[in-house]
């Protein structure tokens, strides 16, 4: 089964705790702090993998997470670091964040490696707390903590070349004749029903064609398989419109030529990709007539028209000769835009709201700070009430209405506020 979209959830490790620890040994009557660094999570990295080709295996493993860091411990050691988790995805992926849509990474080359997600930094022992007004600091930072992340997955895949199409007019048979691609034909509809990709050598040029499945009337709206095929056209320099020529099931090739430009258009910017148009099936009663026809209603546009037949392989040296001419003066396959990459980075560090008469302070900077305070230890209640001035809660409550004696809540604890 070929899957082209799928979604996903994806966690980095999370930091390693730091430790309180001092030093022991026989004969040292007080050792100082010696509580090591918590390691550092594993990040959740991509890795664009040209011999995959669809989104398949994300549908049996939808959860990746990578290794969290060991926490330090006694004598200065510092945790074990998390593994980073490498995700293989074919070339071509696209990857949304969920919450927000944003197009965090487009995997388009083999080989690229892209950093999803960062793990977190491992806590401060306490070893790093001592002073020489603070000798025999009792408390240490926790690792830093990482929640899981929902992706969407899309893939999109890289050809210069796209044959585009109704069903059952020689896309695949085309691509099987100028390629080493093998597609499954048959004559009935929707033979097809994954894009196949070969690699074209023609007059010295190599390039990649692509065989998208075909569309219908109604395509970009969800009618037969268009919409789910309609992505991989996307990145294709030059569409080679494939008609049957002759008419042969019943339909006008002209009429078949501009519905299937008017799904382009009700899809996005495709109808303004180059293209040229594969009249097929010329070795078929009416095919020259029906050429005659077409080639009239084109005229006065740039669109060039190449009879050819898959059957009898005529009139491909002309159509190859003509897409490795065009190719050359076209843009680079079109690369999105990144937004962003790394999610979560502007998750604001605190937030304050009123429930009732009490102040509530959460976010990621304050449970990373209750997290490091030990509260039956009074140089570390010193170092709370100095990080919360130096990351400015004070004054952020204070800009809320916070006066002397009202109640704060912060995490678990419940404070009276202090100028």
């Amino acid at each position: 089964m070929f899957v082209d979209q799928v979604k996903i959830t994806a966690k980095a490790g999370s930091g390693g705790n730091g430790a309180v620890s001092f030093h022991r040994e026989k004969f040292v009557q007080n050792g100082g702090p010696d509580g090591g660094d918590g390691g550092n999570g594993g990040d959740v990295v991509l890795l664009a993998d040209a011999n995959m080709h669809t989104l398949m295996d994300f549908r049996y493993r939808r959860k990746y997470a990578a290794e969290n860091g060991e926490n330090g411990s006694a004598a200065l050691c510092r945790g074990k670091s998390g593994k980073e988790l490498v995700i293989k995805v074919p070339v071509g992926t696209v990857v949304r964040q969920v919450s927000d849509g944003r197009l965090v990474a487009d995997m388009h080359e083999a080989g690229r490696r892209h950093v999803l997600l960062r793990g977190g930094k491992g806590g401060w022992g306490n070893a790093r707390f001592a002073t020489p007004t603070r000798q025999a600091p009792n408390f240490a930072k926790p690792g830093q903590k990482c929640e899981p992340v929902e992706f969407e997955l899309e893939l999109k895949s890289i050809a210069d070349v796209g044959l585009v199409g109704y069903p059952n007019v020689g896309k695949s048979t085309i691509l099987s004749v100028v390629t080493a691609a093998r597609p499954k034909i048959a004559n009935y509809h929707f033979t097809t029903l994954a894009p196949n990709l070969g690699i074209c050598r023609q007059y010295g040029m190599d390039f990649v064609m692509a065989d998208i499945p075909g569309l219908v009337e109604g395509a970009s709206e969800g009618v037969g398989l268009g919409i789910r095929f309609l992505r991989h056209v996307e990145r294709t320099r030059l569409l080679v419109h494939v008609v049957d020529i002759a008419g042969s099931e019943g339909r006008d090739p002209v009429e078949d030529f501009e519905q299937i430009c008017d799904e382009l258009v009700a899809y996005g910017d495709l109808a303004e990709r180059p293209q040229i148009v594969a009249a097929n099936k010329m070795d078929l009663p009416g095919a020259q007539e029906n050429l005659e026809r077409l080639k009239k209603h084109l005229h006065g546009t740039d669109i060039e028209v190449y009879p050819i037949s898959a059957a009898t392989r005529q009139g491909f040296d002309e159509l190859m000769g003509a897409i490795v001419r065009i190719l050359p003066t076209l843009p680079e396959i079109l690369v999105f835009e990144e937004e962003q990459p790394l999610a979560g980075e502007d998750r604001p560090p605190f937030s304050i709201e009123m429930e009732g008469d009490v102040f509530v302070v959460s976010g990621p900077a304050m449970e990373q700070l209750m997290g490091s305070v030990n509260f039956s230890d009074q140089e570390s209640l010193h170092y709370f009430h100095r990080a919360l001035r130096s990351r400015g809660v004070i004054d952020a409550l204070r800009a809320a209405g916070a006066k002397e004696g009202d109640t704060v809540v912060i995490g678990e604890m419940e404070f009276d506020f202090v100028e």
